[in-house]
């Protein structure tokens, strides 16, 4: 596994600088970026020397070095709009949608089980026809007006959860403060609740579609029959024999989606005015705050690449038949 791990790394470090050069590339790539810096009614003068300050007069190859170093030491530059170091506004945002991601990832690990495995246990029957018709209407069904109906139908005519807002949970808990935090987990699960499952919905039903998939595929080999002809009960084949195979493919997606949700959480942050890195990027890109872009999309991109690479090494200890 420590050999695995060596050689998994420079792999991880290859895609950290790809990502650094491209959301480089797509600050020059848009014009003199100086323009971004100054007032419309800059003179040449203030514009010549807002360049020479940021830099943006030296030669591209010199520009991408101080921004490879700078983003070494966190520091992403100075938002535009708020006027305060990008990285702040990062870390403030940021645990929202933690919070956010990892509630939907709950929510689509452990709803997406019980579909997959009643599905394939009862393959054929009106029980796995109305669990694969929910889990088509899933993947059918965009996240956003998903979120959009839990507002009018769930908070709005019903009542039953808000409609937007958020209490912290993972910053005072990350501060130290755990009192406020665990104080605050009640509250906080409810603003959670629609927003989570208007991120999760897609995946529960992807990943019940694929561990039915998974389970059918394990449930016809000779060690599960022979696991049955000894006598031991249907739970214990399917938990202890049947499972562990079944949840190889399962490991893959769920990290892939790991990173797709924090990603891609944008849309529904927006809905619910949900204070995560989602709303700030949509904000960013709307006020063109260039440097507050770029910094979310590095974080967002480191993230989704530890992830993978957990996933992988998760994998690779599932199934030591892995190799690099």
């Amino acid at each position: 596994m420590f050999l695995y791990i060596l050689r998994r790394l420079p792999q991880t470090i290859l895609v950290i600088f790809g990502v650094t050069l491209v959301t480089f590339i797509a600050l020059q790539i848009g014009g003199d970026p100086t323009y971004l810096f100054v007032s419309e009614r800059a003179s040449p003068e203030e514009i010549e020397a807002t360049r020479a300050k940021l830099g943006f007069d030296k030669p591209l190859y010199v520009q991408y070095f101080n921004y490879v170093i700078k983003l070494l030491q966190l520091d992403f530059g100075t938002s535009l709009y708020y006027g305060q170091s990008a990285m702040t506004i990062i870390l403030e945002t940021l645990p929202a949608t933690i919070e956010l991601t990892i509630f939907s990832m709950l929510i689509a690990i452990f709803g997406s089980i019980p579909f997959g495995i009643f599905s394939a246990i009862y393959r054929g029957t009106w029980i796995d026809g109305t669990l694969m018709a929910i889990a088509m209407l899933g993947q059918s069904v965009p996240s956003f007006w998903l979120g959009i109906m839990c507002i009018l139908y769930i908070s709005l005519n019903v009542g039953w959860l808000p409609i937007s807002g958020h209490v912290p949970f993972l910053m005072p808990l990350f501060q130290g403060n755990f009192v406020e935090a665990f104080k605050n987990l009640p509250t906080t699960l409810t603003y959670l609740i629609l927003p989570g499952f208007a991120v999760a919905f897609y995946s529960v039903a992807r990943n019940a579609r694929l561990i039915r998939s998974s389970m059918l595929e394990v449930l016809s080999q000779d060690y599960v029959r022979t696991a049955k002809s000894k006598g031991l009960t249907n739970y214990v084949v399917i938990m202890r024999h049947a499972m562990r195979n079944a949840w190889l493919p399962v490991v893959t997606i769920i990290g892939l989606e790991f990173g797709f949700m924090i990603s891609g959480v944008v849309v529904v942050e927006v809905i619910f005015a949900w204070p995560g890195l989602g709303r700030t990027v949509f904000d960013a890109i709307a006020n063109r705050d260039i440097p507050l872009v770029q910094a979310a999309v590095v974080v967002i991109s480191v993230f989704v690449i530890i992830i993978n690479l957990i996933t992988d090494l998760v994998y690779a200890k599932l199934d030591p038949r892995i190799k690099l």
